[in-house]
């Protein structure tokens, strides 16, 4: 019997590392799963352990390709966007992988808005909120200003999924995704690098641009494998979908963020929308998508643990519950909120949150989760209205992380009645996504 031929993928997620197998029917046939401890940077700040995440993709690559069973002949990755790998001459990193969650020095960022027009005018022509560090394409600027020492060594500034294609190839280039990704890189208004970058000679660190279906042929375990470029795994996740449906929809791609996509949407943004977390990331082939974000994978994640340890259960004791329409309806009859978010702004959509959390006002664990799940899911309502407004859509799916918790789905159908939700066999959507784009048949949208 002969080898199976497989295309091989890397999903890098901030919290789960994946590496996938998938024969020629996009059907899952190897997996690998890894989490990676943080370590500082040189400022005592928490931050992608770069050399061993590194280490892993090509020891994990290595032993695939040595499977007797597998052929592997494609490649591709899929890696969270907000984040760049910075290079020496010679291809070696001069810097961590600065977290994008890192505090941006205001001062920097208030002389920064001065010199280009100011905040309101550049997050406009950008297509992006204010976000700091999130701002990815502004770590540069902290870098020649802040620490000019590393910022000189800088010959190319690789955003994430194309630093791992970069490994395999050795070229460095970069793709409209990843561009798109609120980098304060991109005017959309001019569909170019925006002018701050050639003022501040930065834009000599940012490789060519080419499509995101762009491959190339190098020779592993002595044969040919055809390498993609990587994509931002949010653009990713979109993939699968577009090529199943021919109605508009919107999809929430979830994990440590929610990110709402409406690829059928491309209106400008009001100031109040970039506001409320709503920007434009860039497709594929170029074209503008309007997007929300929240912030729902982190703020579960930090709520969940609080909820163990106050009524001393085990991790992962949520993933048994299955919906109760009766703790649900006695979740939305309380009058008042209970819960007090870590990192939600509920203000932002006009919503009230508690001055502090309330765990000793429930009787246990399932009575405070529906709580929990009920505040949030009326932010996740409010953050798929910013771009759900203005298109004719009612098809919504639900990937990543959350499409297995059927108690934020069916709390999800409950507050939008006029969408069919459906959760779906994409689970592994960004990867699957990865995967369509070096396909021998291509992708026509």
């Amino acid at each position: 019997m002969g080898k199976t031929k497989v295309t091989a993928i890397f999903d890098i997620g901030k919290t789960n590392k994946k590496f996938f197998l998938f024969d020629e029917n996009l059907k899952e046939v190897y997996r690998v799963y890894h989490r990676l401890e943080y370590e500082t940077d040189e400022d005592g700040d928490p931050c992608e352990p770069l050399e061993t995440l590194t280490s892993w993709v090509k020891e994990t690559l290595e032993h695939a390709l040595s499977l007797p069973e597998f052929l592997i002949q494609k490649l591709n990755f899929s890696a969270y966007g907000a984040s760049l790998v910075h290079l020496d001459e010679s291809g070696k990193t001069v810097a961590p992988l600065y977290n994008y969650l890192k505090e941006f020095p205001e001062d920097l960022l208030a002389e920064f808005y001065r010199k280009y027009g100011g905040k309101q005018a550049f997050c406009t022509a950008t297509s992006s909120p204010s976000l700091g560090m999130l701002n990815s394409g502004l770590q540069l600027y902290w870098l020649k200003y802040r620490k000019p020492e590393i910022f000189g060594k800088i010959r190319h500034s690789l955003h994430l999924p194309q630093y791992f294609s970069y490994l395999f190839t050795g070229k460095a280039i970069s793709d409209y995704t990843s561009i798109g990704c609120h980098t304060a890189l991109w005017d959309f208004s001019k569909n170019d690098y925006h002018h701050w970058l050639k003022e501040e000679e930065i834009l000599k660190v940012l490789p060519e641009v080419v499509k995101t279906t762009h491959t190339y042929s190098i020779e592993m375990a002595n044969h040919p494998v055809t390498v993609g470029v990587g994509v931002h795994d949010s653009s990713a996740a979109l993939i699968p979908y577009l090529k199943s449906n021919d109605e508009p929809f919107i999809l929430i791609s979830t994990g440590t963020w929610a990110i709402s996509i409406n690829p059928f949407n491309s209106s400008a943004l009001t100031l109040e929308e970039l506001k409320q977390d709503c920007l434009h990331f860039i497709g594929m082939n170029g074209q503008a998508i309007k997007i929300s974000r929240l912030f729902i994978g982190e703020e579960h994640k930090v709520q969940i643990e609080w909820l163990y340890a106050h009524f001393g259960l085990e991790k992962g004791y949520y993933k048994e519950l299955s919906f109760d329409k009766n703790l649900y309806q006695k979740a939305k009859s309380h009058p008042g909120k209970r819960f007090q978010f870590a990192y939600l702004k509920p203000e932002l959509f006009d919503i009230s949150q508690a001055s502090q959390t309330q765990l000793e006002t429930f009787g246990d664990f399932e009575e405070a989760y529906y709580c929990f799940l009920h505040e949030l899911t009326d932010l996740q309502v409010a953050s798929l209205n910013l771009v759900l407004k203005g298109s004719d859509v009612k098809k919504l799916f639900i990937d990543g992380g959350f499409n297995a918790n059927e108690i934020f789905v069916e709390m999800l159908r409950d507050k939008l009645p006029e969408i069919k939700i459906e959760t779906t066999d994409f689970a592994l959507g960004s990867a699957q996504g990865a995967a369509m784009l070096v396909d021998e048949k291509g992708i026509e949208f």
